[in-house]
C-alpha cells in the first residue's frame, strides 16, 4: 500500500474572483499541476509517455467536492494518489488542505488510456502502473 504524493502551490491572482476567493474552476489547475508533478516524480513526463506508449490519458470523469474556500496567496497542500487501477483506466485523487490543515477540496479524475491515433481504449501500460505503485492507495 502506497502513500499520497504531496505538493504545495499558491492560489494566484488568476485563480480568484473580485473579492479574492478562489473560483471553483481554478481547482482544476491544481489537479493538473499535482498530476503532472506526480508523473514527473515517477519519471514519466507526459509527452514522453505519449511518445513511449502511443497513448494519451483523456479525462472521463472530473469530480470535486468544495469544502471551504481558499483565498488569494494561500498555499495549498495537495495530496495526490491513485485509488483505483482498471484495465484501461486510473482514478487519481486530490485532497487539498490549507497550511493549518483545514480541508479545502476533495476531488478525483478518472483517466482512460487511449491510442493517440485511433482514440480507441488501450490497456494501461504495466510500467505506468508499476511506477505509480508507491502512490497507489487502496
Amino acid at each position: 500500500m502506497g502513500a499520497p504524493f504531496v505538493v504545495r502551490e499558491y492560489v494566484r491572482w488568476g485563480d480568484v474572483d473580485i473579492v479574492g476567493i478562489i473560483r471553483y474552476d481554478a481547482y482544476l489547475r491544481f489537479f493538473e499541476y499535482a498530476e503532472s508533478e506526480l508523473l514527473r516524480t515517477v519519471g514519466l513526463l507526459y509527452h514522453e509517455m505519449v511518445a513511449r506508449y502511443a497513448i494519451t490519458l483523456p479525462r472521463k470523469v472530473m469530480h470535486a467536492e468544495f469544502i471551504t474556500p481558499a483565498r488569494l496567496d494561500e498555499r495549498l497542500t495537495i495530496h495526490t494518489y491513485v485509488s483505483a487501477v482498471g484495465h484501461t483506466s486510473l482514478t487519481v485523487n486530490f485532497d487539498m488542505f490549507a497550511d493549518d490543515g483545514t480541508p479545502r477540496v476533495n476531488g478525483y479524475l478518472v483517466v482512460v488510456a487511449v491510442d493517440v491515433a485511433s482514440l480507441e481504449k488501450q490497456p494501461v501500460p504495466a510500467e505506468l502502473i508499476e511506477r505509480l505503485a508507491p502512490y497507489t492507495v487502496a
